[in-house]
């Protein structure tokens, strides 16, 4: 929001959908494999066909179990599907197979970081429900073309309250979302292919006002940017549409990433428009104390969980912490590389430096990362026994990028290991003190600091293999 805007407040309600990583759909035994030919994983039942019974899929009622217990929701012991009607081209069974009036999951939060303050976010309800297919504009210049793969995939909706403020906040909100979901490995999180997608509810008020304006639901985002991008623009353009005597009206936006503005799409709808009714071919989903004590103790140690220990147990920043527990895979990658190799600080700089540098340019994930724990603990391992020095550990860890070879096997090959042997470092040591007397002296009249030049000439007349720990202490030996 821009500061001449400071008389009005925004108020957001996300409503996110997370593309289960179920193999099969929500309603029938088919693939949910993304990037398959068109309208191949296809079968009677995902089209509705006359005479088809749909039955579901345990697991869609495991994870969504799981995203209510991770977001402190209540959860459903009985809850029952509903048909939602609408017609759509991409939709070829004139309905949707969702939840309405008894979602699994309710009244629930997500606690979001930002500067300065910590806020709790209201989740309303989460519920289960089937994805619909695909329309393609961008492939015919006179039609649009129908791709059916994803429809039936199990999708859930985390419906949040209006508790949102800013733009800024939302973006913390749904980067929040795609962390839980990836650490409890229900959804892999992906805006671009579709996995997670985001529609934002959003009006304006008088400062100081509690009663709500009038909303305008966005919808056509597909990145976290995007989302903050959007709500700032509508919260703009409603605050400009007031000032100057116009009026909000409640309708479906379209965001345009290109034009970097919205465009109205079609006039809001409402839960009657719908006509919800009870699904007659499913049967309602009853959640049993052994299911969810047995589901409860399955759920891993939450990203805020183990920032708090990483905090404490590896004396770490907030700050490290937070990076390294924002992805649940790095995270994991941390820990496997420190059952090696003995040192937290260690461990941690060389991940937040040289190897969150490569993903970023290489643009891939950890798991793409080639150089395994136990390969960059025998690096780290290397650097803290004074085996190789900082700049030697750079070029290993950049040869280790190519080679699958050892810390060590490379340091040799690239002839940068230190070298400790006080017969070789010696008589380098008394050739150096021997070769300035004045500086000598100097020191010895108390010029302490020049401990640093001898220092440097015998690394550089050993070419940088002498230990430079050895060194010092050889130096001040013959020197005092």
């Amino acid at each position: 929001m821009s500061s001449s805007n400071t008389d009005f407040e925004a108020v957001i309600g996300l409503e996110v959908h997370a593309q289960l990583l179920t193999e099969s759909k929500a309603f029938a035994p088919v693939s949910t494999e993304f990037g398959g030919s068109p309208n191949t994983q296809v079968t009677p039942l995902c089209l509705g066909h006359p005479g088809t019974l749909p039955v579901l899929n345990e697991n869609l009622v495991r994870y969504i179990i799981r995203m209510g217990l991770a977001t402190h929701c209540e959860i459903a012991r009985k809850s029952i599907f509903a048909r939602k009607n609408y017609f759509y081209p991409d939709l070829p069974k004139g309905y949707q197979i969702s939840q309405y009036e008894t979602p699994i999951c309710h009244n629930g939060n997500i606690t979001i970081k930002l500067d300065g303050y910590t806020k709790d976010i209201g989740i309303t309800r989460i519920h289960m429900e089937e994805d619909a297919g695909k329309s393609i504009h961008d492939q015919d210049p006179f039609n649009t073309l129908i791709d059916l793969n994803r429809s039936g995939v199990p999708l859930i909706e985390i419906v949040s309250e209006p508790d949102l403020r800013t733009p800024q906040e939302a973006y913390e909100y749904l980067k929040r979302i795609k962390q839980i979901v990836q650490y409890l490995e229900i959804c892999d999180g992906n805006m671009e292919e579709g996995s997670l997608r985001c529609d934002a509810n959003v009006s304006v008020r008088p400062r100081g006002r509690e009663q709500f304006g009038t909303r305008t639901e966005l919808k056509n985002m597909n990145s976290f940017r995007n989302v903050e991008r959007a709500i700032a623009f509508e919260i703009d353009r409603q605050i400009d549409l007031i000032e100057s005597g116009g009026e909000v009206i409640q309708q479906t936006l379209l965001w345009d990433a290109n034009k970097m503005e919205t465009r109205t799409m079609r006039s809001k709808e409402e839960a009657h428009d719908y006509r919800y009714f009870p699904e007659p071919d499913i049967p309602p989903v009853v959640v049993t104390d052994e299911m969810l004590s047995e589901i409860r103790e399955s759920l891993p140690e939450m990203p805020d969980v183990r920032q708090k220990r990483f905090k404490k147990e590896f004396d770490m920043s907030e700050e490290d912490a937070q990076t390294l527990t924002e992805d649940r895979y790095l995270a994991d990658y941390y820990e496997k590389v420190l059952a090696h190799a003995g040192s937290p600080k260690a461990v941690s700089n060389i991940i937040l430096s040289e190897v969150l540098r490569v993903l970023n340019e290489r643009s891939i994930t950890i798991e793409e990362f080639s150089i395994s724990a136990k390969r960059l603990a025998g690096l780290v391992e290397l650097r803290e026994g004074d085996k190789i020095n900082s700049s030697a550990m750079t070029e290993v860890f950049d040869a280790m990028l190519e080679e699958d070879k050892s810390a060590e096997e490379l340091a040799k090959e690239m002839n940068l290991m230190q070298v400790s042997d006080t017969g070789f470092i010696e008589p380098i040591v008394d050739e150096v003190i021997d070769s300035h007397p004045d500086e000598v002296a100097r020191y010895r009249e108390g010029k302490k600091g020049l401990i640093g030049f001898f220092i440097g000439q015998v690394m550089q007349r050993s070419k940088g293999k002498a230990n430079p720990q050895l060194v010092r202490e050889l130096i001040s030996e013959r020197l005092e």
